[in-house]
């Protein structure tokens, strides 16, 4: 905290900004006058652990005070909470975590059993959080206004969900939840003036993110994102105590006491922190009950421990550079962001990924809450930097489920945010009188290989043939990558919307698992995808084929049956099997060989509409047509 601090009782509440991170909170700010500045405890220290310490008779602490009783009462302090944030109790994940009681093994949603008989959730701590980061602030700057929050690139829709819930759970209003590389290049930007391609490589304690951007006059333009939603310093904290406890007897470390653990991960990150700066560290890790393990750790050991670790950031690296259409020579800088950067093999790593010198120019702990802090200031209005324009994007597609199965994506990954888009969607079953939407979000062709989000129907919609309804489908993403979906069939005017809440995470296997499948089979996706929508079409015509000899018999010439039916046959055996090239050849084959017989019955429906028919049985005679919109499976079925 500053000696002197000079408070305008009738100045307006100022915008703040705060990186909730992993292991690390802090708070910054704008001043009247001058550049972006943390807010400071009285030993002028920035960064408040992100520990909550929840006691026997209901009261809170949080930060350092909290950070003390991790290792004397590790199961009531809840440590590295974002890692939990949007998590389902079912996960495994959540069990490896850390030395919790859980109320329920089962549930959308992380629920730790503490001291005092209380039940809380990820949310709630998080807001314990928050809420002391607000009063830290008001201490220093007085009233405070909107916030703007950062999350990582890769938080999903769940996760951000729960953290823009934590901060209103605090008392704050949330103007944006902004993506900590994003925050990172606008400090940056502003910072510098530099102009140019930047790649973004944020290692924090619980999570790892790579954007690349392009900066160019005040424009922040994000080409692509990727990461891990679970990798951070914590891994190698984690790595290095698995090795501590197995020296100590217990292979298995979630067999250790929770005490034991507690301290080894402490030891793990100390040690972490002195091999910055020194070769090899003298250590000597404490046993309760015993004698002390003291042991040797050199910066060459704890490199080959966290060699994987940092192999799963080049593939992300890699994976984003794809995205963008670029090469490392393209790249103008690497900005470094959060503590975990610091590691000296981090950085040689970095600088052998991208062929060049990582820049560290600016504290990699503090330009994420400087960032947010200068975009709480634009979002105010109280910024000079007005005209800044920050372009961020979508981390995985959006789409819906059409019929087959196949995912129809709306939003392509990569898309630019605030977004929107609409597609139009028409019916598959005659009288079908509602649909059921299915939400998706993932880069694989097939539904089942996607991400559920959300499903919802719309009803009410009245019978009509096949094809004839249009449901348009609209997809909006706002600034903070949430998701509304709303549907209205366009021939009644009915409506429907909702907001799509995931209730728990996407893991890091997940995460990994839609990117990386969708490249590797992205070429028996596109043929399987192929084959389902004509063999959906095949069913159609089929269908369709079969309603009008049935109906329109009299208008059959001799031998022109047993042809059609014959080419029918042909359809329904090319769709029991695996070639969609043989399933749309065998369907053009019906078509051509059909197409007299179809021309007949078209005649006689317009010379029943000009007798007077109803447009309606009109449009029934003829709704064997082919549609451009993609099918929909029925929801409600008179």
């Amino acid at each position: 905290m500053g000696l002197l601090q000079i408070d305008d009782p009738t100045a307006a509440p100022r915008p703040i900004g705060i990186d909730l991170g992993t292991t690390h909170s802090l708070i910054a700010y704008v001043p009247s006058i001058g550049p972006a500045t943390t807010v400071r405890d009285c030993d002028d220290d920035a960064l408040v652990p992100s520990v909550v310490h929840y006691r026997a008779d209901g009261s809170v602490s949080v930060g350092k005070e909290a950070a003390k009783l991790a290792r004397e009462l590790p199961r009531d302090t809840i440590v590295s909470v974002k890692r939990f944030m949007g998590r389902g109790a079912d996960d495994p994940e959540t069990r490896r975590l850390g030395p919790y009681r859980f109320a329920t093994d089962e549930g959308p949603v992380v629920k730790f059993a503490v001291a005092g008989e209380r039940v809380v959730t990820p949310v709630e701590v998080s807001a314990e959080i928050l809420r002391a980061l607000k009063d830290q602030a008001e201490d220093e700057i007085g009233d405070i206004g909107g916030v703007v929050v950062t999350v990582p690139a890769y938080f999903d829709d769940a996760q951000r969900q729960a953290t823009k819930d934590a901060g209103k759970l605090a008392g704050l209003e949330v103007l944006r939840l902004l993506n900590e590389p994003t925050a990172a290049a606008l400090a940056y930007g502003l910072d510098s003036k530099n102009n140019g391609t930047f790649a973004v490589y944020d290692l924090g304690g619980g999570t790892f993110d790579i954007t690349i951007l392009a900066l160019d006059d005040g424009v922040f333009q994000v080409r692509s994102t990727g990461g891990d939603s679970q990798l951070g310093g914590d891994d190698m904290d984690r790595a290095l105590a698995e090795k501590l406890l197995g020296e100590m007897g217990h292979a298995d470390p979630a067999a250790a006491p929770p005490e034991l653990v507690r301290i080894a991960l402490e030891s793990a990150r100390a040690i972490k922190h002195a091999l910055t700066d020194a070769p090899e560290v003298e250590a000597e890790i404490e046993r309760p009950g015993g004698e002390p393990l003291r042991r040797r750790v050199t910066r060459e050991e704890f490199d080959a421990l966290i060699q994987s670790l940092l192999a799963r950031t080049g593939t992300a690296c890699r994976r984003a550079l794809r995205d963008a259409e670029l090469s490392t020579c393209d790249i103008d800088g690497v900005i470094l962001v959060g503590g975990s950067t610091r590691v000296p093999a981090v950085r040689s790593y970095v600088a052998e990924l991208f062929g060049q010198q990582p820049l560290t120019s600016i504290d990699p702990d503090q330009v994420v809450a400087v960032g947010a802090a200068i975009q709480a200031d634009i979002l105010a209005g109280e910024s000079p930097n007005d005209d800044v324009l920050l372009l961020d994007v979508l981390p995985l597609s959006l789409g819906i489920e059409a019929m087959g199965g196949v995912v129809e994506k709306i939003l392509p990954r990569n898309t630019a945010i605030p977004a929107a888009a609409a597609q139009v969607f028409t019916t598959y079953a005659d009288n079908q009188t509602g649909f059921d939407l299915h939400v998706l979000q993932g880069e694989r062709e097939m539904a089942e290989d996607c991400r559920s989000l959300a499903r919802f129907t719309l009803n009410g919609i009245p019978p009509m043939p096949a094809g004839m309804a249009r449901l348009e489908v609209r997809f909006s993403v706002d600034a903070d990558g949430l998701l509304d979906v709303s549907a209205s069939e366009q021939t009644t005017g009915i409506e429907q919307h909702v907001e799509v809440k995931p209730s728990y995470g996407l893991s890091d296997e997940e995460v990994e698992r839609m990117l990386l499948d969708a490249y590797e089979h992205a070429e028996h996706d596109m043929t399987a995808r192929a084959l389902r929508e004509q063999r959906v079409e095949a069913q159609r015509i089929l269908d369709a084929t079969a309603q009008a000899l049935e109906r329109d018999a009299a208008l059959l010439e001799e031998g022109e049956r047993e042809t059609i039916e014959a080419a029918m046959e042909a359809v329904h055996a090319a769709a029991a099997g695996d070639d969609h090239r043989v399933v749309q050849s065998r369907i053009e084959d019906l078509d051509r060989i059909g197409k007299p017989f179809a021309g007949r019955r078209m005649d006689r429906s317009i010379q029943q509409a000009l007798s007077g028919q109803k447009l309606g049985d009109v449009e029934r005679e003829t709704a064997g047509a082919t549609g451009i919109e993609p099918h929909l499976g029925p929801g409600e079925e008179s």
